[in-house]
C-alpha cells in the first residue's frame, strides 16, 4: 500500500530559507508541487527565478539579520494569511583548521546557520502559536552529531541547530507546533564549486564512507523536509532525522 503525497500539503503556508540553493530550490519545488503556497527567501537575487503567480512568492534579504526574519514571516501573512511550515535551510560552510579560523570566520558561520535559524524560527513561533499548530523543520548536518575534522565553525553552527530543534520542541509542543530536523550526510550541491576547489570531485571521492556507497542527491533531501513537514510526520517532534546513506552508522 502506497500513501498518496501528492496533495498533502494543500492549504499550507511555508516559508523556506536559503531558497536559492540546490536542497532550498528543491524544497521549493516539492512543497509547491504537494500543495503549498511558498515564500522563498534568500541573499541571492537569482532566488527571483522560483517565483510561480500565486504559489511561489520570493524575497531578498540577509539571512544573519533578525528584521530580515521578520519581514519573511509578515510578507506570509500578508499574501498568505498564515504561516503554517517553516524550513531553515540556509546555511554557511567552511572547511578550515581549527588554527587558521578567524573570529570573522567564526560569526560568518555561526550568524548565519545557529542566529538565522533562531531568529526565523521565533519569528515563525509569534504567528504559529496562537493559531495552536505548526511545523517546523530545521537543516542540521552529519557534522553537528558527530567529529570531522577542519569543520569547528561549521559543526558548532550545525550542532547549535541539533540542540536548538531539540530545546524549541520540548518548549511548544504542547502548543501544537512540531520541530524537527534533517541531518544531511555528503550530497552533491552547487555551493561546492564556489567553496571547494574540485568540490564536486573531491566529495564524489567519499561516496565510500557512506554504507550506500553513495554520496546524496538534493532531491533526497527535500523528500525528508516535505515528510517532516507533512501530517504524516504528526507523532514526530525533537527528532532529528539522519539522512546520510548510513554514514553515521559506518
Amino acid at each position: 500500500m502506497t500513501m498518496d503525497v501528492s496533495c498533502c500539503l494543500q492549504g499550507k503556508v511555508a516559508l523556506v530559507t536559503g531558497a536559492a540553493g540546490d536542497i532550498g530550490r528543491r524544497t521549493v519545488e516539492l512543497l509547491s508541487a504537494q500543495g503549498a503556497v511558498v515564500v522563498a527567501e534568500d541573499r541571492k537575487p537569482d532566488v527571483a527565478e522560483l517565483a510561480v503567480e500565486g504559489r511561489i512568492i520570493t524575497l531578498v534579504g540577509d539571512l544573519a539579520d533578525e528584521a530580515t526574519a521578520a519581514r519573511a514571516t509578515a510578507l506570509a501573512m500578508e499574501r498568505f494569511g498564515q504561516l503554517d511550515i517553516l524550513v531553515n535551510n540556509a546555511g554557511r560552510h567552511l572547511s578550515r583548521s581549527a588554527l587558521e579560523t578567524t573570529a570573522a570566520d567564526w560569526d560568518a558561520v555561526l550568524n548565519v546557520n545557529a542566529r538565522g535559524t533562531f531568529f526565523h524560527s521565533r519569528e515563525a513561533l509569534r504567528v504559529m502559536a496562537p493559531r495552536g499548530e505548526g511545523a517546523i523543520v530545521n537543516v542540521a548536518s552529519i557534522s553537528g552529531v558527530v567529529g570531522i575534522a577542519d569543520q569547528v565553525c561549521y559543526a558548532a553552527s550545525k550542532g547549535a541547530i541539533v540542540q536548538m530543534t531539540k530545546a524549541l520542541a520540548v518548549e511548544f509542543g504542547r502548543r501544537g507546533i512540531r520541530i524537527n530536523a534533517v541531518a544531511p550526510g555528503v550530497v552533491m550541491t552547487g555551493f561546492l564549486d564556489d567553496q571547494i576547489p574540485d568540490g564536486r570531485a573531491r566529495l564524489a571521492r567519499r561516496a565510500d564512507s557512506h554504507a550506500l556507497g553513495r554520496i546524496g542527491t538534493p532531491e533526497e533531501i527535500a523528500g525528508v523536509i516535505a515528510f517532516l513537514a507533512s501530517p504524516a510526520a504528526s507523532f514526530m517532534t525533537g527528532a532529528i532525522v539522519m539522512a546520510d546513506g548510513g554514514y553515521t552508522a559506518m
